[in-house]
């Protein structure tokens, strides 16, 4: 099996009372990309935000590099190599966009700086073409790629991207979808969620689909695409 980069044993997570995660078992391999789906209210930010540390885990181990993370603080887990493009984009609106990429500029692990404030800004023209525009000042597909271009600068090796399209125009998300396969040929690993499963299919390597808080299915995004009556079992699609 190969090395895996983070990796959920028996995750069980709670809103209050609400049990919402159900003893999940996730795992990234170095330089995987895999598509997490399913349907609204399934699971899966709060999957996501369980391993950032951004959500308290009541059962269960999360590691790291093979290393125990559970109840490490979101920094800890940051700085171990994880990249978050949250939904809602969550950039700064009072900084620039220049800012906004160099107040999360660092290393990587062992010193690895490929992602500079250059790169970043030839990987994503519009953003070069508004440096100097506040957040608040960009289009929604321009956040996005601010977004994107931020979690890049601490040149992680793992990036979680939720719904890192939802609510963009069609030649904006056929922008996204570019960077992400350009960051994927990067050797960095990808945890994508999208509606678009057509997309995440082509734009991974597995697919993990989330059922009320459980791990209902986990193949090979070959697999699905070839009988996709199973992604229709779970998704409706």
């Amino acid at each position: 099996m190969t090395e895996s980069l983070i990796e959920a044993r028996g995750l069980n997570t709670y809103y209050g009372a609400s049990h919402v995660l159900r003893d999940v078992d996730f795992r990234v391999a170095r330089g995987e990309a895999v598509g997490l789906m399913g349907r609204n209210g399934m699971g899966k930010t709060t999957l996501i935000k369980s391993l950032l540390g951004l959500l308290p885990v009541r059962a269960g181990e999360i590691l790291i590099n093979g290393k125990s993370m559970r109840d490490a603080p979101p920094y800890r887990i940051a700085r171990a190599g994880i990249g978050y493009v949250p939904e809602g984009r969550g950039i700064f609106p009072t900084l620039s966009v220049i800012e906004n990429l160099q107040m999360a500029a660092r290393a990587g692990a062992g010193g690895r700086r490929d992602w500079t404030l250059e790169r970043v800004l030839e990987t994503f023209p519009r953003l070069a073409e508004r440096r100097d525009h506040g957040g608040t000042q960009l289009s929604g597909g321009e956040q996005q790629m601010l977004s994107i271009g931020r979690a890049l600068m601490t040149n992680p090796d793992l990036l979680f991207l939720d719904e890192a399209t939802e609510g963009l125009a069609p030649l904006i998300v056929a922008e996204i979808w570019r960077i992400i396969a350009r960051v994927r040929a990067d050797g960095i690993a990808i945890v994508v969620v999208d509606k678009n499963f057509r997309s995440v299919l082509q734009a991974s390597d597995r697919v993990t689909v989330m059922v009320k808080g459980q791990v209902a299915l986990d193949a090979p995004s070959s697999a699905l695409a070839a009988d996709p009556a199973q992604l229709h079992q779970f998704l409706g699609v």
